[in-house]
C-alpha cells in the first residue's frame, strides 16, 4: 500500500513547518457537541471537510460512530455505524477508527474494539451511503487475546506510507507479568504493529491481502521493511516496549510519529520516531517507565538499545494519572502554533504544548486556563484528541463533550460559510488567487498586468519576426496568441515566432495573458509585409536629333520603392522618379541609361538603355542649319549636281561627303544620313527640300 494522504503538507506549504515558538496566539475553545455516551476519539475520512466522525467507546455494549455535520453545526441523530457486543470493563468497548487513504473511492474503514471474553479486534467495514455504514460489511483483519481488561492500547491509523499502525497495550496488570511488551516473539502485546491491508498489487479485498490464509485471526499481508521479517521476531512489530500506548499520531507535515504512553506509577511519557526512520525501537517498558529505572527482575536499567521519550511528567495519582497523545498543530486558523504538539493529562485534566525538532523540545506551555471554554463548561477527563481535514483539533472529554480549539478573538469568516478565511484557502487556495492571503470574495483579486506590450514591425517576405509579451499576475500564467482576434493554434508562449513570413501573414496580433483570477488581453501589434522590388516595364533605348526631348520610363511593383537613374553605371544627381527627361537632348547626352530600384527588402537594376543623339548639320558652317538641294550617290557615284563642299567645311578637316540614305518624312523634307570618314566617324542630320522631279513615296 503506497498512497499518500494528500493534505498531509497543506498547511506547511501556507504556514510553514514552524519548529521554533512564534508570536503568541490566545486560544480557547467552543463545544460543539454533547450529550454522547463516553466519546474518546475524533477522526475525519480523507479530503472530507465537511464533517468530522467521532467514536463513542460504548452505551451497554453497543459502540457507535457518530457524524458531526459542519454545514449544519449539528450531530446527526443517525449513527454512521453501531457495534454490538463488545466487552463492558473501564477500558474496553470501540477504541480506534482509522479510515482508508483511498476512502473516497473504496469506503473501506478500520476499527479497533474489544469483544466479550476480551480479545481485541481490528475490523474492516465498508460505507453503504455517504452517512451510513454496511453493518453486515464486517470483515476480520486481525484479533488476539487480551490478558485483562485494561491496557489494551486502542488507536489505530494509517501512516504516510500506506500502512495500517496498530498500538497494543500490555495486556494489563501491574509491572507487566508476562514481560509482553519486550517479547517480540509470538506476542503482540506491548508493541506497536504495521500491517499491509492491501497486499503486494495495492488493491485492498483482493487475495494477496492475506499472507496468512490458514489462520483465520490474521488477514492481512507484511510490509517487508518491518524489523523483524525474516528474522527472530513477530513479522507485525514496528516498534516494541510500551505499556499503554493510548493515543498515537503522525504529523500529517512532516510523518513524525507521536505515541502517548500511559504510565504505572512513576512517570507519563511521550515517545518521537522520525519520519522515515527505521522500525524496531524499544521504548524500554517494564524496564524503564519513562527515565526511571523500574527494578523489575531481568531488567537492565538504561540499556543502550533503548529509545528513551522526549518529554515525561511525574505520575502522581489523582494530579497526573494517564497521557493523553495528541497532534502537532498542521491547521489554518492558528498560524503562531504551526509545529506545536498538544497533549493532555487524564485525571488533571491539564493541557500542554510543546515543540519537538527531534532532539530538542522548547516552548513548552501550559495551555490549561486559556482553553477553558467559560460560559460554566468545564473540560473533565480529556480522553483524546482529534483533528478534522483542514488540521484543526478537537477535545474529547468523558463528560459526553467535544470542543474544538480556536482563536480566541474567533475566526474571519467573510463569506459567512461557518469555516475561517484562512482554513477556505487551504481546502480552495484558487479562492486567493492572487495569494494576498485574502478570499477572492472579500477582495476581488486583479486580472494579469501587462508590463511589456507587443510591438508592431515591417518585415519582407521570407523573414522571421517575433512578437513578445511581459506579463505578472497570480500562480501560473498560461498565454494565447491571436491574430485578427481568433486564436492561433499552439501559440501559447509568452513568444510568438512568425515566420518565414509571407503576404497572408500581414494583419493584427495579441495575445490574451490568463492566470487564476483572470484574463487580460494585449495591445494589438501590426505585422506589414513588405515586397521586394520588381521590375515589370524597363527603359526602352532610343535615337533622337539633338534638341529634341528623350524620355526613359521605368514601371516596377514593391513597397515603399526608390529609384536611382544612372548613365554609364553612375548615379544621376536628382533623377529619383519613375521617368527620366532629357530636354532638349544633344550629343553629350550619348549613353547607357539604367535605373536602380530599392526598397527595404532588396536592390533590382532594370535593363539598359542607349540613347543616341543625332547632330543636324551646319554643311555651309555659317552656324546656320541648311536647307539645300542636295542629292545622293547613285550606284556609288556622286550625283554632278551636287554641290561642292564649301572650303570653309574643307577647313575641317573633310575631303568628301557620303550620303547613305534619304528619309522622306511627311512634311516633305528628307533627312539625309551622311559621314564624314576623315575626321571622327558620325551621323548627322540635314533637313532639305525634295530635289526637283522628286516626290516621297
Amino acid at each position: 500500500m503506497r498512497l499518500v494522504l494528500g493534505l498531509a503538507c497543506v498547511a506547511g506549504v501556507i504556514f510553514g513547518l514552524g519548529g521554533s515558538p512564534a508570536a503568541a496566539q490566545p486560544l480557547t475553545t467552543v463545544r460543539i457537541a454533547s450529550g454522547l455516551s463516553l466519546p474518546l476519539y475524533v477522526t475525519h475520512a480523507p479530503n472530507d471537510y465537511d464533517r468530522i466522525f467521532i467514536l463513542e467507546q460504548r452505551s451497554g455494549s453497543t459502540g457507535r460512530i457518530r457524524i458531526f455535520d459542519f454545514a449544519t453545526n449539528t450531530l446527526l441523530p443517525t449513527p454512521f455505524l453501531s457495534i454490538t457486543g463488545l466487552s463492558t470493563g473501564f477500558e474496553q468497548g470501540l477504541l480506534g477508527l482509522a479510515f482508508h487513504p483511498d476512502y473516497q473511492n473504496n469506503g473501506y474503514f478500520y476499527v479497533y474494539y474489544t469483544v466479550s471474553g476480551g480479545a481485541s479486534v481490528i475490523a474492516r467495514y465498508q460505507r453503504a451511503t455517504t452517512v451510513t455504514a454496511n453493518a453486515a460489511s464486517n470483515s476480520l483483519v486481525l484479533t488476539f487475546s487480551q490478558p485483562f481488561n485494561n491496557h489494551n492500547g486502542g488507536w489505530i491509523g494509517f501512516g504516510p506510507d500506506g500502512y495500517l499502525y496498530v498500538a497494543s497495550g500490555d495486556g494489563g496488570s501491574a509491572n507487566d507479568p508476562g514481560n509482553r511488551a519486550q517479547d517480540i516473539t509470538s506476542q503482540l502485546l506491548g508493541k506497536i504493529l504495521r500491517i499491509d491491508v492491501d497486499g503486494p498489487d495495492n488493491i485492498v479485498g483482493n487475495a494477496d491481502d492475506d499472507e496468512y490464509p490458514a489462520d483465520a485471526t490474521r488477514n492481512y499481508a507484511l510490509p517487508p521493511t518491518n524489523p523483524f521479517v525474516g528474522v527472530t521476531g513477530d513479522d507485525e512489530i514496528w516498534a516494541y516496549g510500551l505499556r499503554n500506548p493510548w493515543r498515537c499520531s503522525f504529523d500529517r507535515a512532516t510523518g513524525d510519529f507521536y505515541i502517548g504512553d500511559v504510565g504505572q506509577d512513576a512517570q507519563e511519557e511521550l515517545n518521537f520516531q522520525p519520519a522515515g526512520a527505521a522500525g524496531g525501537r524499544n521504548y524500554g517498558w517494564r524496564c524503564m517507565e519513562g527515565t526511571a529505572c523500574t527494578g523489575l527482575t531481568g531488567c537492565t536499567c538504561n540499556a543502550p538499545a533503548l529509545t528513551m521519550p522526549f518529554h515525561t511528567f511525574p505520575h502522581s495519582g489523582t494530579s497526573h494519572c494517564s497521557v493523553t497523545g495528541g497532534y502537532v498543530y498542521r491547521g489554518c486558523t492558528l498560524p503562531a502554533l504551526q509545529g506545536a504538539y498538544f497533549f493532555a493529562d487524564y485525571c488533571s485534566n491539564q493541557i500542554w504544548s510543546l515543540r519537538y525538532n527531534g532532539s530538542v523540545v522548547s516552548d513548552f506551555q501550559n495551555r490549561t486556563a486559556e482553553l477553558a471554554p467559560g460560559g460554566g463548561l468545564s473540560i473533565a477527563s480529556i480522553t483524546s484528541f482529534g483533528e478534522d481535514a483542514y488540521g484543526e483539533l478537537y477535545i474529547c472529554d468523558q463528560a459526553g463533550e467535544v470542543f474544538k480549539i480556536l482563536p480566541a478573538g474567533g475566526i474571519t469568516d467573510c463569506n459567512a460559510n461557518g469555516v475561517s478565511d484562512t482554513c477556505d484557502l487551504v481546502r480552495f487556495p484558487v479562492l486567493d488567487c492572487n495569494g494576498d492571503g485574502l478570499l477572492d470574495s472579500c477582495v476581488p483579486p486583479p486580472p494579469p498586468q501587462i508590463s511589456q506590450q507587443p510591438q508592431s514591425v515591417e518585415a519582407c517576405i521570407g523573414e522571421t519576426v517575433q512578437f513578445s509579451v511581459t506579463a505578472s499576475g497570480s500562480g501560473t500564467l498560461s498565454y494565447q496568441w491571436n491574430k485578427g482576434g481568433a486564436p492561433i493554434g499552439g501559440a501559447s508562449n509568452s513568444t510568438l515566432s512568425v515566420g518565414p513570413i509571407t503576404l497572408a501573414d500581414a494583419g493584427s496580433y495579441s495575445c490574451t495573458v490568463t492566470d487564476a483570477c483572470g484574463n487580460v488581453v494585449s495591445q494589438t501589434a501590426t505585422l506589414t509585409v513588405l515586397s521586394p522590388p520588381s521590375i515589370n516595364g524597363h527603359p526602352q533605348s532610343v535615337s533622337v536629333c539633338d534638341g529634341a526631348s528623350v524620355v526613359l520610363s521605368v514601371s516596377a511593383t514593391g513597397d515603399a520603392l526608390a529609384y536611382q537613374w544612372r548613365k554609364g553605371g553612375s548615379a544621376m544627381p536628382g533623377e529619383s522618379g519613375t521617368t527620366l527627361v532629357l530636354t532638349p537632348a544633344n550629343y553629350g547626352d550619348n549613353g547607357t541609361y539604367d535605373v536602380v530600384v530599392t526598397n527595404a527588402c532588396g536592390t533590382v537594376v532594370s535593363m539598359s538603355a542607349i540613347v543616341d543623339v543625332y547632330l543636324r548639320s551646319d554643311a555651309n558652317c555659317d552656324g546656320a542649319v541648311n536647307n539645300f538641294d542636295i542629292d545622293f550617290f547613285s550606284a556609288g557615284v556622286l550625283d554632278p549636281t551636287s554641290p561642292t563642299a564649301p572650303a570653309a567645311y574643307l577647313a575641317l578637316g573633310g575631303t568628301q561627303a557620303c550620303w547613305d540614305q534619304r528619309l522622306c518624312w511627311g512634311d516633305g523634307n528628307f533627312d539625309l544620313m551622311f559621314n564624314n570618314f576623315d575626321i571622327d566617324p558620325f551621323v548627322a542630320c540635314v533637313v532639305a527640300p525634295p530635289p526637283p522631279g522628286f516626290s516621297c513615296p
